[in-house]
């Protein structure tokens, strides 16, 4: 019960429908009364009030304390003012009226607080579920076989010109969850996401590479979206695709722990570079050599990307960084540099990627950037990334999006735009030739 309440899908079908229906119609009953001076007056008063809430919130939690690291894009803020005033409209009406309409008032709070939290969750759309909104990972297990039930399979070669697929091959991949044992960090993280293509799905499975993906800071290491990017690049070639495990670098509480290990939220720098790894290699059947290993961030995890994939070349030769932050704790950098460095600012600046590329040579390392127009906070940040990264000998590329903001469109596209320069370096598609996706 818990499980399939946690499961709800909020952003399509028939809930957010009966939501925005229910809080219609609840904003119907409150206003339909006697059009009295008195009442013209309140609801006035409800709606001007209402509209300087949300101005007020925007002024300290957006410009004042930048609780978000910039703008939160129209969408959100018109939801913002349209629930403030829906509430203030229901808390006047809570006076001077009849027993059953104080009710209805009552009740409408509630729905309106609802609406308007559905409502944002949609404009980003990154949020699919409940238990996505809650920071809770509802466990999925996918039967994995490990690389030794496959020795027929070929270690290396040039996949996309061998590889056929064989009768029978699922047309999409397979998604779901694993624990990942924190054996050499002890870091207490949600469970893993998985993407396990077409081809992983066949009877006799190419070894294939694999992509460590990290997500949002608050999110989930859910691989909805990269799934649903690598299905469309799948068709397109032969059913082949990464194998993709979404990582937790935040942890149950949600926290920005910066990627790093810290006493405040543990080893979370070895849960990513020793844990994860000695589990892919255990438990999947991808390809050994470290040049088919790709880290890749959106947002927060793209920060974690470019600085994990700097700091590692030896785990990682592609990194891909969609929307990335600029360093570790930067939506808040005095309670990171608390919280993360025990106030040490010397070893906070040494931690930024910037920092980390400063004076290496990295002339293996394959990176794309990728941001929206529309986001210019994060576009500067990925160009001046990717700037750096080139000075540091990486062969980089970088795609400045028309649109998407900082929300699933800028993921989803951000996404497509990178592995389609990245399935050539995977061996996945024809060498010097951006691959077809969706």
């Amino acid at each position: 019960m818990i499980d399939a309440l946690l499961s709800l899908d909020i952003l399509d079908g028939l809930f957010p429908i009966a939501v925005f229906v229910l809080g219609a119609a609840a904003l119907v009953v409150l206003l339909l009364r006697p059009p009295t001076r008195p009442w013209l007056r309140a609801l006035a008063i409800a709606v001007v009030a209402g509209g300087a809430s949300a101005v007020l919130l925007w002024l300290v939690c957006v410009r004042w304390l930048d609780l978000f690291g910039g703008s939160l894009g129209i969408a959100t803020y018109l939801w913002t003012a349209a629930t403030c005033m829906a509430v203030a409209v229901a808390v006047v009406s809570l006076h001077r009226t009849r027993w059953w309409r104080r009710i209805v008032a009552s009740a409408a709070v509630v729905v309106f607080l609802v609406c308007g939290v559905v409502g944002i969750n949609a404009a980003f759309g990154l949020n699919r579920t409940v238990g996505n909104l809650l920071n809770v990972v509802v466990p999925h297990p996918v039967r994995l076989a490990p690389p030794s039930a496959h020795g027929a399979s070929p270690e290396v070669g040039s996949l996309w010109s061998h590889w056929r697929p064989p009768a029978g091959m699922p047309q999409t991949g397979e998604q779901g969850t694993v624990q990942i044992p924190a054996k050499a960090s002890g870091f207490h993280a949600r469970s893993a996401g998985i993407y396990l293509p077409p081809a992983a799905r066949t009877s006799n499975p190419p070894r294939l590479p694999v992509v460590v993906m990290l997500m949002g800071q608050p999110g989930n290491p859910d691989p909805g979206p990269v799934g649903q990017v690598l299905d469309a690049f799948a068709q397109h070639n032969h059913g082949l695709a990464p194998i993709v495990v979404v990582a937790d670098q935040l942890g149950p509480g949600g926290d920005d722990t910066g990627y790093l290990d810290s006493a405040r939220f543990g080893k979370v720098y070895t849960y990513l570079t020793e844990d994860v790894p000695a589990f892919i290699s255990s438990h999947l059947n991808v390809l050994s050599d470290h040049r088919f290993w790709t880290i890749a961030g959106y947002s927060n995890g793209g920060q974690c990307a470019i600085s994990i994939g700097s700091k590692r070349p030896d785990l990682f030769r592609t990194i891909v960084d969609v929307s990335g932050e600029e360093f570790p704790g930067s939506t808040n950098p005095k309670q990171s540099l608390r919280d993360l460095f025990a106030s040490d600012q010397a070893a906070y600046d040494r931690a930024k990627p910037l920092a980390i590329l400063s004076g290496k040579q990295l002339r293996t390392t394959t990176a794309v950037f990728t941001a929206c127009v529309d986001d210019p906070h994060y576009l500067g940040v990925a160009r001046e990334l990717s700037e750096a990264s080139k000075a540091a000998g990486m062969n980089v590329t970088m795609h400045a999006l028309p649109s998407g903001g900082h929300t699933l469109r800028a993921l989803l596209g951000g996404l497509n735009a990178a592995f389609s320069d990245v399935y050539p370096v995977l061996d996945l598609s024809r060498p010097g030739e951006p691959a077809r996706g969706g």
